[in-house]
């Protein structure tokens, strides 16, 4: 049984800004779910469509068996929900924030006690279980955000840029204690996120998204498999132009060419035999090259070849 299931959902702001433009999937049950895609990708918004926050304009969804426009009650008494914007009280001490969300789920007092014993161990935050959350470093907070978000024991978790705005070392931390968490608590996740790794290391399928819609979906390792051989990028001394697109698409062995900006991307076979070759044409037709390198497939090779731009580009771009 799917635990999620997304059909042709639709979201306009304004005149012009479409949000989402037919945003497609379903997630299993139990199933750690990646959305994957740059800032302004749509991500967001369609979480917070399904956790009800915000109502589409075309399309329909369910989530833990109950129709979203129907069954809005229903369907928030199955989620937790871990929005960006963290919804801790730093003047409380942690234990006293889960138990809050616990009685506001309307949580028996022992069992909101029991289970907030629980998720302070299972986070490592017990030590810091009865001091003032201003005190916490940001992973720490960060990680009380998930536990109240699994105080009342959902069927379905919500963790929208669970890791934004944490240090290298902090959001590695916190990918750990995912990684337990989907382990130890047996349900659906759905993680939104603009990091590749993320996706990568936590996710058993992403749907890739880009402009409102999934442009791929399956398992990270499937995806980059599919890709076969070797991705070749080449910065250029001034803008790729179609000529030196032209110039490298010529050679024999080599697919998907591409041209943004400064770079120039192709996949081959073997890149060592490749390079050489590619360089000897662009410097012949006169395209200076600055740099070349060779990489195996990536998440981000697998958002190029389906969108024909570069994930870091359009992630600076918010799109």
């Amino acid at each position: 049984m799917d635990a999620v299931v997304v059909s042709g959902l639709e979201k306009t702001y304004g005149k012009d800004v479409r949000a989402l433009d037919g945003m497609t999937f379903s997630i299993p049950e139990g199933q750690v779910f990646g959305l994957l895609g740059p800032n302004g990708a749509g991500k967001s918004t369609t979480v917070r469509i399904l956790v009800t926050l915000t109502r589409p304009d075309g399309g329909t969804a369910t989530v833990a068996g109950h129709d979203l426009a129907r069954e809005p009650d229903a369907v928030r008494r199955a989620i937790g929900y871990v929005p960006q914007a963290s919804g801790v009280d730093r003047e409380a001490t942690g234990r006293e924030n889960l138990v809050l969300q616990g009685r506001l789920q309307g949580m028996r007092n022992a069992d909101t006690d029991r289970r907030a014993g629980e998720l302070l161990e299972l986070f490592s935050l017990d030590e810091k279980a009865n001091a003032l959350v201003r005190t916490y470093s940001g992973g720490q907070k960060r990680r009380l955000d998930v536990a109240m978000g699994l105080m009342h024991r959902p069927q379905v978790l919500f963790l929208d840029e669970p890791t934004t705005g944490l240090d290298p070392e902090a959001r590695a931390a916190m990918w750990d204690e995912l990684a337990r968490l989907a382990a130890a608590e047996q349900l659906t996740i759905l993680l939104t996120t603009h990091y590749l790794e993320e996706a990568d290391r936590l996710a058993e399928r992403v749907a890739i998204v880009s402009r409102g819609k999934v442009v791929v979906e399956g398992a990270p390792d499937a995806l980059k498999r599919d890709l076969r051989g070797e991705l070749v990028t080449v910065d250029l001394g001034s803008s790729a132009s179609d000529g030196a697109a032209k110039v490298v698409e010529a050679l024999p062995g080599i697919d998907d060419v591409l041209a943004e900006g400064q770079r120039l991307f192709a996949r081959v076979d073997q890149g060592a035999q490749a390079v050489p070759a590619i360089l000897g044409a662009l410097d012949g037709a006169g395209f200076p090259v600055a740099a070349v390198t060779v990489s195996r497939p990536s998440l981000d090779d697998v958002y190029l070849h389906y969108t024909g731009r570069e994930f870091r580009s359009d992630d600076e771009a918010g799109k």
